[in-house]
């Protein structure tokens, strides 16, 4: 087959049917229904192949954190290209852009980390994270700490380990290695019982932790994980004093804790990494990626500290674990440029300024009926859509509630992310204040042609 890299976006379409399988999707509606080809992005645009022009309101994924068309990113890509495109970085092999990177990363990161693994997404970063942990654990004789404390409503990732570690909820019907995780409840207190308080709820989680620990008992677990807002599981922020509380058990019981900020770090909380800055607490491994290179490169940092670092680098032994594409230069210069931008732009500072700006604004959207909660922070936001504010009863699952508002969103020029009931913004960084107010009102009218859809079928 000849390729033609200019066919219509009707012609991209039948090859992705025939022959692409989409990522956590429903494969069956796409051969059916079809699939938006976006063919080109400006700044906080994307524009599909018929010409339309929409609002990214997912920011790619979690991760174009500093817009689309950055030239300076593009042409350090470019330039890393001609230079070396690639070359191993297993044994004694470096270069310069992934040496320089590391370097960076340990002088942003907080405290002791100051030990960059370098890996090609989020489930690459906590799988090794989680493979680290158990190898520092092996090295001091301790082989028997295997078991990982994870939540109801993570996402951690999809390989076979980090697929188990995320919530149950993705995992219908999929294997993954359960067998080394305990869940715990999700923090969620939108969905708390009424008669508990939010204090009261903080207290059953902690409680919920600690009989966790002792039944288990420590010397059987190795690590506690946690995003520090869940992200994929429906941008669930933990209640007040949630992080310090988990961090201060782990301690308690020699317990490592691993920050996923998989999707935090970066600036979408305002700050490079949200563990520190934004919840006061120091974790023993940072999980990055997405907005380490605002997605031009594929591209994940597992970041360690000195603790752990100092046991699997001993002279006795050997780290059997990395990846072809570990260290790889081009990613490396994308994701050096890429902090330069957010240092030199301020953008973590504009954050903690327009970011407040885009809660205020997605929350004026529970005047609405049909809106049970608005919740989130900063650039990472989640809308909670029932049928009943007072009881927060759900749609039935026929109504598509979420699908349905991210198609009236994007026929309206937003791209949004439906998950179930559920509606999920994560734009770029740069949003200003005037096209966060373009955004909030789509949102409202695209919520209202909704309801008035669901009212006319009877599912409202």
């Amino acid at each position: 087959m000849n390729i033609n890299y200019h066919q219509s976006g009707h012609e991209a379409w039948e090859l992705d049917r025939r022959h692409l399988i989409h990522p956590f999707s429903s494969l069956a509606v796409n051969k059916e229904e079809g699939c938006t080809v976006m063919a080109g992005a400006e700044g906080v645009h994307v524009i599909d192949a018929e010409g339309n022009r929409f609002y990214d309101g997912i920011g790619g994924l979690w991760c174009v954190n500093v817009g689309y068309g950055r030239t300076e990113i593009i042409d350090a890509i470019a330039e890393q290209l001609r230079e070396l495109p690639f070359y191993s970085a297993f044994n004694n092999l470096t270069n310069k852009p992934a040496s320089a990177l590391a370097a960076k990363i340990a002088e942003l990161a907080p405290g002791p980390l100051n030990h960059v693994f370098f890996g090609t997404g989020g489930s690459m970063a906590n799988d090794s994270a989680v493979r680290m942990i158990h190898h520092h654990f092996n090295r001091i004789g301790k082989p028997h700490r295997k078991k990982i404390l994870s939540r109801q409503n993570a996402y951690h990732g999809s390989t076979h380990l980090t697929i188990a570690l995320t919530g149950p909820v993705y995992q219908h019907g999929w294997d993954g290695a359960t067998d080394l995780v305990h869940y715990l409840s999700a923090p969620h207190s939108y969905r708390r019982p009424d008669d508990v308080s939010e204090e009261g709820f903080l207290d059953f989680l902690a409680q919920e932790m600690e009989d966790a620990i002792l039944k288990l008992g420590p010397d059987n677990i190795a690590a506690f994980i946690a995003e520090p807002i869940l992200g994929a599981g429906g941008v669930i922020v933990p209640p007040e004093g949630y992080h310090k509380r988990t961090w201060e058990l782990c301690r308690k019981y020699g317990l490592f804790y691993i920050s996923d900020e998989v999707v935090t770090a970066f600036g979408r909380l305002g700050h490079m990494f949200a563990s520190y800055d934004k919840f006061g607490i120091q974790p023993d491994i940072v999980c990055a990626a997405k907005g380490i290179s605002s997605g031009y490169q594929p591209l994940s940092a597992t970041i360690v500290s000195d603790e752990i670092f100092e046991v699997i680098s001993g002279p006795d032994g050997a780290f059997y674990h990395g990846f072809t594409y570990s260290c790889h230069p081009a990613a490396c210069a994308a994701g050096l440029k890429n902090i330069e931008i957010l240092e030199r732009e301020k953008i973590c500072e504009r954050v903690r300024e327009t970011g407040p700006v885009f809660e205020r604004t997605l929350k004026m959207l529970e005047e609405l009926d049909l809106v049970g909660e608005v919740r989130g922070s900063h650039f990472m936001m989640c809308i909670e859509n029932v049928a009943d504010k007072a009881t927060k009863k759900l749609l039935p699952s026929e109504a598509n509630v979420g699908k349905r508002i991210a198609q009236n969103c994007q026929r309206r020029g937003l791209i949004v992310r439906p998950l179930g009931h559920l509606n999920i913004m994560s734009p770029p960084l740069i949003l200003d204040e005037a096209q966060i107010g373009e955004i909030g009102d789509i949102l409202h009218r695209a919520i209202v042609a909704t309801m008035d859809e669901l009212t006319k079928e009877g599912l409202l």
